[in-house]
């Protein structure tokens, strides 16, 4: 077995929770009762963000670190940072750590682009004459050359982020440690900024990758560990860590093919609309959990309309379990452009052999175009599209892809003077 380059062990971070008394508190506390009595309601208590966490990564190696917000995920990376220090344990890293965790992390805001470069380079230990070896190609990823000379304070927080990544990446540290921060760009430079992240891995480096989106983290790290509550829930190859992270996200989401709520006041909605259930059925109307891919899927939904509302629109989306987004629709074209008070229930048919073979969440919402969110939009139901019966060739196999959907095909011959008009090229 290599060396590991980050080797972390029983590390437990610590804060504590609770008013803290100042110095004049203090004083008045040793000579008026009062304020002593006081002081035993300011007690705090201990919070433990980080307990007793150990892993290993070898060089060359992408970690994806998952988990619900408030789990630990970047309390860890500040650790590994050494942006704070653990209460207990050790985190022991070879090489050079480049950071990018928080917008703005690590800038001057008074100095300019160009001076935040050589100060970043500085911080790692870098000479001058290396850092202008990387500069241009820091400027052209960044895409920040018109702004270079401006102070950093002017940017917007796209602008900071390409920098910052831009920085991080190019100056060649052992390590590379992204939080969630790559949120905040467009998606054009988050698929620049994963391109990157293999590369720098393919080059012996070592990246620890932080994120909600499970399609990235699927796609970029060898390995990944679930924090849950400041501990490892889970660590392995990347497959199982999401699926254990998805299934305990959507551990409340109703799997059995329907949902319903006989309170309305505790119904999700609003005083216009509350919705009442939501279920997913074959086109009998029978409740179902699981279909076959030759099946379509019917999701109804039973919504209580209190007063008149214009304009209002249902959407569905089903999700993937690694966040994307297979498909979303709208009912907008066949609404009245008022909806009276009323019960009402909605149909939506999701045709056979469109999804592919795996488990999908409905995330629904329903509002007023730009004007207001009449149900906020959340995951309510699960179900699991599976291959049952034979559907020939086509579905031999687990294909890629949200959808898989049997499309139509044509062949037929063509001679050799269409094929000279249409491309061309002499029979």
């Amino acid at each position: 077995m290599s060396q590991a380059v980050i080797q972390v062990e029983q590390l437990s971070k610590r804060y504590r929770l609770g008013q803290t008394q100042t110095l004049r508190q203090r004083l008045m506390s040793m000579v008026v009762p009062s304020c002593r009595d006081a002081k035993v309601h300011n007690q705090s208590q201990d919070f433990w963000a980080l307990r007793d966490v150990s892993f290993r990564v070898e060089p060359g190696k992408v970690l994806g670190v998952v988990g619900h917000n408030g789990a630990g995920k970047s309390t860890l990376l500040k650790l590994l940072s050494r942006i704070t220090d653990p209460t207990s344990g050790t985190a022991t890293i070879h090489g050079r750590v480049a950071s990018l965790l928080e917008v703005g992390t690590g800038f001057h805001p008074e100095l300019t682009g160009r001076e935040n470069i050589f100060l970043n380079g500085a911080i790692l230990g870098l000479k001058r004459s290396e850092i202008k070896k990387h500069f241009d190609r820091i400027v052209d990823f960044a895409e920040v050359d018109r702004f270079l000379d401006t102070p950093v304070k002017r940017y917007s927080s796209g602008m900071y982020v390409r920098l910052a990544f831009a920085i991080a990446a190019h100056l060649e540290p052992e390590v590379l440690i992204v939080d969630e921060v790559l949120a905040v760009g467009d998606a054009a430079f988050q698929r620049k900024c994963l391109g990157k992240m293999s590369d720098v891995a393919q080059s012996g480096r070592t990246v620890i990758f932080v994120s909600h989106n499970m399609a990235a983290v699927r796609n970029l790290c060898h390995e990944a560990i679930l924090l849950d509550s400041g501990r490892v829930a889970h660590a392995g190859d990347t497959p199982e860590v999401i699926d254990a992270y998805l299934n305990q996200l959507f551990a409340s989401t109703a799997s059995n093919g329907e949902v319903n709520w006989e309170d309305n006041s505790g119904a999700p909605g609003s005083e216009e609309v509350r919705l009442l259930s939501v279920r997913v059925t074959d086109p009998a109307g029978q409740r179902r959990g699981v279909f076959d891919l030759s099946e379509p899927v019917q999701v109804e939904l039973t919504y209580r309309v209190r007063k008149p509302v214009d304009d209002m629109r249902w959407v569905i989306k089903v999700m993937c379990d690694d966040g994307t987004i297979a498909l979303a629709t709208t009912d907008h074209t066949q609404r009245a452009a008022r909806t009276e008070p009323g019960v009402f229930r909605s149909i939506c048919t999701i045709p056979e052999r469109l999804l592919n073979v795996g488990r999908y969440t409905l995330r629904i919402n329903a509002g007023c175009p730009g004007l207001k969110i009449l149900v906020p939009s959340k995951p309510y139901l699960r179900f699991q599209t599976t291959r049952t019966t034979d559907h020939g060739s086509h579905y031999t196999e687990q294909w890629p892809g949200a959808v898989a959907p049997l499309l139509d095909w044509k062949m037929k011959p063509i001679t050799p003077n269409e094929l000279e008009t249409c491309t061309g090229i002499a029979a």
